[in-house]
């Protein structure tokens, strides 16, 4: 998450809403989506009046560039809109929406016994004697409260180690490149949204499904993810890619079609159960929406583990990519939102605004 947002909201911890089953007689998505259609009355002539004047050409300068819009209601998809020149068949930028995926891949590993989130994090450039990093837990990476210092800016490659990551020095063991910053603060006592921590989660899980064992670096890390999350739900465009040591760069980059982002979105709106099989441990999306131990004090929206957290009385969570890649699941509304495009930073509450405006219109139908 990057940039100012409008209208910081509570995200104290509060009993979880339940999360709602797909509904009885609507199919699971297949090669195509069951289709529905929007809310009758007042609120459905207005949120056809907003996808109108989204897709308007040129596009409304406050949104700059919508490329993707698409709302799923009740396992239904009631909307789809793209700008021209793009399609449903189009795979898109994640950028950090992948996060939330990498929780997902996670989430496997612990159903397995693979991983323990609550265990001191398997990585190897904290292992030697007298290093406070050893103390660091998967868990604390996962909520970005690790204490490691990092910087994320995307403006200034003078000071940004995301930059230097992602596309300098960094970029061939992008894992390796993360672990080895020093301790900036104690585990857990300080929030840092940090793409370099999703890496050296992504790194941990690389090491645990043997991706340096294969001749090509990725190839098992890819085999897994497909074979144990995006096969299993059908999200054949999802496209992840890796550094050259193997690692999925999981903080930014997994190309998707829009209906693939929205499937993925389902698939945790449903507990990571699809078509009736159990996928994700029980209890590990919530895990994923609970407020983490430490909040961040300079951003308008709460974090819970590689997921952010809208703080509305809804108790939406989302996922969030740089330009505007949004992913909403409103759990008491059984809704999803999902919003691809090239929003500046300093234009995201523009998008915010649009969002809320759609899942407000939902309520009140």
């Amino acid at each position: 998450m990057i940039g100012h947002r409008p209208e910081k909201r509570d995200t104290a911890p509060a009993p979880l809403r339940p999360l709602p089953a797909q509904p009885a007689g609507v199919p699971w998505p297949a090669d195509d989506w069951p289709v529905g259609e929007l809310p009758t009355g007042a609120s459905g002539v207005e949120l056809a009046r907003l996808l109108d004047a989204t897709f308007a050409e040129p596009q409304p300068a406050t949104t700059v560039q919508t490329n993707a819009l698409l709302i799923v209601h009740r396992g239904r998809l009631v909307a789809e809109r793209y700008a021209p020149g793009i399609g449903r068949e189009d795979a898109q930028p994640s950028w950090s929406m992948a996060k939330s995926m990498l929780h997902a891949a996670v989430g496997v590993l612990v159903r397995d016994g693979t991983l323990d989130v609550r265990a001191p994090a398997p990585v190897p450039e904290w292992q030697a004697a007298g290093d406070p990093r050893a103390a660091i837990t998967l868990d604390a990476l996962l909520h970005m409260t690790s204490g490691l210092r990092f910087r994320e800016d995307y403006v200034d490659e003078q000071v940004s180690d995301v930059i230097q990551m992602l596309f300098r020095q960094g970029a061939e063991d992008m894992a390796a490149f993360a672990a080895s910053f020093p301790l900036e603060h104690a585990p857990d006592t300080a929030f840092n949204y940090s793409s370099g921590t999703s890496n050296i989660v992504s790194g941990i899980v690389a090491r645990a499904v043997g991706a340096g064992r294969t001749a090509r670096p990725g190839d098992a890390y890819r085999a897994f993810l497909r074979r144990a999350l995006f096969d299993r739900i059908g999200m054949r465009s999802a496209d992840p890619r890796f550094d050259r040591a193997g690692n999925w760069i999981a903080s930014s980059f997994c190309f998707c079609t829009a209906r693939d982002f929205a499937r993925f979105g389902l698939f945790c709106l449903r507990d990571g159960v699809w078509a009736g099989e159990r996928i994700l441990p029980e209890g590990w999306v919530a895990y994923g929406r609970t407020p983490a131990p430490v909040q961040p004090a300079d951003e308008e929206y709460g974090y819970g583990a590689h997921w952010w957290l809208l703080g509305d009385d809804l108790q939406t969570f989302f996922a969030d990519g740089y330009l505007g890649q949004l992913l909403f699941l409103v759990p008491p509304l059984d809704l999803i939102v999902v919003r691809l495009g090239a929003t500046p930073v300093e234009r995201s509450a523009h998008v915010f605004a649009l969002a809320r405006r759609i899942i407000d219109l939902f309520r009140d139908a």
